[in-house]
Order: C-alpha cells, then structure tokens, then sequence
C-alpha cells in the first residue's frame, strides 16, 4: 500500500509538471553565433546544472506587474560554479528557444541591462534596462488577429533578435519576455534572463526614459497589460507597455 500510494504521488507530480509545461512555460534555450546554449532547467535543482541563463523555478506566469521576481522570474540566482555568459559581437543576432507554447496572444518583448562589474554578481531588480526589440498586434483585431506571440509560435517557438550594432562593449543581460494577455484583465508575464559579455568597437548607451527597473517599468494600469481584448472585438491598435525601443 505504501508503494502504491507513493507511485501515485509520484505519477501526480509527473502529470501535474506536463500540463503546466502544456498550458505555460519559458526559453529553453539560445542560439547566439552558431552556438547552441542550453538554458536552465526549471523545476530542477540548480545544483550541477550549467548555463548562461540565471535560475528560473516555474513555468507559472507572474501575473503582478509589481512582482519583486519580474526582472528575471523566480528566483532569478545566479548558477554558482555553473553560471556562464555568452560572447557576442554587437550588431549579432540572438535566437531564444521556448518550450511548446500554446498562447498566441499577447507582445513580445526583449531587453538589456549593463552590469557594472560582472553579471553574475549583479542583482537583477536593481539593474537599469532598456528594450531592444518589441512586437505587438501585427494585423486584425484583438481577439482575432495576429500577435507577436502567435508568430513565436508558428516560427518553432523562437524569436530572433539583433543586439544594436553600436553598443558599448561589457557585460550584459538579455532579457526575454511574453506578456500573455488571453485571459481577461489578467496579464501574465513570463521573462527569462541570460548572461552576455558584448564585444565590438561601439560606444553607445541609452539613457533617461530608455531606462527602467523591473518591478518599476510596468504598471496594472497601463494599456497593454490590464486589458479586456475580448470587449474591444473591433479594436485594431494595441500599446505595447515599458519604454521606447532603443536602437543605438
């Protein structure tokens, strides 16, 4: 009986993982310069794991702009002995890799931020980061037409992004989010952070409104995050939150 019990325990536990890996989900993985980056493992321990990207927990979203874990999700540590950054010439392209992803509506969005020393060290949240690529509500309505997120998906769950040719060279984290917005009133935010060392001969930075903190750069009453598409069934605009995108 006790085996019994404990395999059914084990077998719901199992069951439960898959469908939350159905129904949500983050970057997997990154293909920066040819070379494939395997990301952290959620639900996982970080003990042996090896990665650019930082510890994330849970395919849950988090649905409180305010989160104290928006910068880089939950926990967001560093991997210890296992943590890597990636390096990258400015003006690259980098592509994220998501788990199978079954929300096509909503914006995707991809930042930066600067360490002052070395990434691993640095927290987060107290980090100034600023938007290098955005894609919202490509044609159609809101509830029926084409969103960025929907072509994620049909592009074998990825997004590919250009870091801006002249920036600085340093160490940095990249930034990838999905603000999935399908379910009415209820935003649901799902960002994954990774670890660059940029290289190049660039030496520009942005500045002033570019610049946000996460928690700090949305808010619940901001357009595109506590929204009701299917109220607005004619509406064909959206605003995508956070700053402006930055393009060096």
């Amino acid at each position: 009986m006790k085996f019994l019990t404990a395999l059914v325990a084990t077998v719901t536990v199992a069951l439960n993982q898959a469908n939350l890996a159905a129904s949500h989900g983050g970057v997997i993985g990154y293909s920066i310069a040819g070379t494939y980056y395997q990301g952290f493992k959620a639900y996982n321990t970080p003990v042996g794991q090896v990665s650019i990207q930082r510890e994330w927990d849970t395919y849950d979203p988090i649905t409180d702009p305010n989160s104290s874990v928006l910068s880089c999700n939950t926990n967001g540590a560093n991997l210890g002995s296992g943590q890597l950054s990636a390096t990258v010439a400015a003006g690259s392209q980098i592509t994220a890799y998501w788990n199978p992803w079954p929300h096509t509506i909503g914006p995707v969005m991809v930042y930066m931020a600067k360490c002052s020393g070395t990434c691993t060290s640095a927290s987060t949240s107290s980090l100034s980061w600023f938007k290098i690529d955005q894609a919202g509500l490509i044609s159609g309505a809101l509830p029926t037409g084409t969103w960025a997120m929907g072509q994620l998906v049909s592009n074998n769950n990825s997004w590919t992004t250009s870091i801006p040719s002249t920036l600085a060279a340093g160490e940095y984290f990249i930034r990838h989010e999905l603000l999935a917005i399908h379910t009415s009133n209820q935003p649901q935010f799902y960002p994954e952070c990774g670890q660059l060392k940029v290289t190049g001969s660039g030496s520009a930075q942005p500045s002033g409104s570019y610049l946000v903190k996460f928690p700090g750069g949305y808010h619940a009453s901001d357009p595109g995050v506590t929204i009701d598409i299917y109220s607005q069934p004619t509406v064909t605009n959206y605003t995508i939150p956070g700053p402006a995108v930055w393009r060096g």
